[in-house]
Parts: C-alpha cells; sequence; structure tokens
C-alpha cells in the first residue's frame, strides 16, 4: 500500500498521514523530517543538499527526489508508505512516478483532504507555541489553561510567523500555483480519492481508512 497526501496547509494531512500510519504499520514519510535526516546523516544526498541550504539556496527537485529514493529504498518501506508533504509539483510527481517504476513500485491512492479557505485560515491562526518546548496549542480546539503560558514546562506562547493570516495567504497562494494542479494530475490517472477535511479527526480517518481499502480493492 503506498500512498500520497496532498492538502493545504492546515488541512491536517499531516495528523492523519500520522494516524493511518500507526493503524496500518507503514511509515509515514515527511519530505522536510527526511530532508533534515539525510542532512544529519550525511548521506550522499543529505551532502548534496545542505550545500544548498547553507548558501540560502532552495534544494533542487532532483535532490529532493533523490532524498525520497534513498528513504523509499530502506526496508521499513517494502510493505508500503505514506508520502506526507511529496510531490509538490507535476514535475516532482513524474520524477517520483519515474524512480517507482525503476523500484518496481507503484502509488495506490492519492488521498486529497480539502477544506474550505476560510476555516483553514482560522485553524491556523489559531495555533499557539511555546518558546520553550516547542508544544503546539490551538485557541479553539486545543487551547492551554492560560493563553499566555504553556501547561507543560510554563514556556511563553507566541503565534509563529508562518501561523499569521497574512503569511497564510501566501502559501495557500502557493499552493493553487504549484500543489494544486496535483490534484488534476492524478485524477487523470484514476488514483485521487477526495476527502473533506471538516468535522471530527475520527470521523476524517474513518473516511479515509475505506477509501484507501476501496483503493487497494481497485488496485491489488
Amino acid at each position: 500500500m503506498n500512498l500520497i497526501f496532498l492538502g493545504p496547509p492546515g488541512a491536517g494531512k499531516g495528523t492523519q498521514a500520522k494516524l493511518l500510519s500507526n493503524f496500518s504499520g507503514i511509515p509515514q514519510i515527511s519530505t522536510g523530517d527526511i530532508l533534515r535526516a539525510a542532512v544529519r546523516d550525511e548521506s550522499p544526498m543529505g551532502v548534496r543538499a545542505k550545500s544548498y541550504m547553507d548558501s540560502g539556496a532552495l534544494v533542487p527537485d532532483e535532490v529532493v527526489v533523490g532524498i525520497a529514493e534513498e528513504r523509499l529504498s530502506q526496508g521499513d518501506c517494502d510493505k508500503g508508505f505514506i508520502l506526507d508533504g511529496f510531490p509538490r509539483t507535476v514535475a516532482q510527481a513524474e520524477s517520483l512516478s519515474e524512480m517507482l517504476e525503476r523500484m518496481g513500485k507503484t502509488i495506490t491512492a492519492v488521498i486529497s483532504i480539502a477544506v474550505d479557505e476560510e476555516e483553514l485560515l482560522e485553524r491556523i491562526s489559531g495555533r499557539r507555541a511555546c518558546e520553550k518546548c516547542g508544544k503546539v496549542y490551538h485557541l479553539v480546539y486545543e487551547p492551554p489553561k492560560d493563553i499566555t503560558k504553556c501547561d507543560l514546562c510554563g514556556g511563553i506562547l507566541y503565534q509563529r510567523d508562518d501561523d499569521k493570516k497574512e503569511t497564510m495567504r501566501k502559501r495557500l497562494d502557493e499552493y493553487r500555483q504549484k500543489t494544486a494542479p496535483l490534484i488534476e494530475y492524478y485524477s487523470g490517472k484514476g488514483l485521487l480519492e477526495e476527502i473533506s477535511g471538516t468535522g471530527s479527526i475520527e470521523k476524517i480517518q474513518v473516511q479515509i481508512r475505506r477509501a484507501v481499502e476501496g483503493a487497494r480493492c481497485d488496485n491489488p
């Protein structure tokens, strides 16, 4: 079972991918996580990525794809994987397809989590993070006992720049331009499963599991 999770910032794809990973026993693979791990472990692609990062340049697609290939070649991916945050563009999706073909693997389904833009802005702008331990709260969905302090360590809570509405609107614009075309791309390949990201976490997870099971039956 090889899956891709798509969705705009704040849609909850990371949370849902993690839940499905725990349920199914296959790894959730986040682009950011594997990039940091590759740099830390000084893998061949990690060394290349670090040279770009140190100079402040964007890591090119060929390096990101190479790092993904290094990760997908590891033994815990033999029974499947969940890609979270990759691919981000159609060009990356095409490179991923070529890479998986070399590895003798195929994508089972692409889970696209859809949420109304105004709800996304409300979700993200309500986040607060602890400057000391990094714990993240939400003023509506997971509020701290004191809106100024962390329940765990007493650190000061603040709003990250990425969580401010002005920044979020820019991130959503970038998503529409670069990542949203992936929905059409994978729909054309008959792999897309669109899920409503509105409702409880548990309800959304049930929808995802049903969609995955249906896709597994269609693509054994």
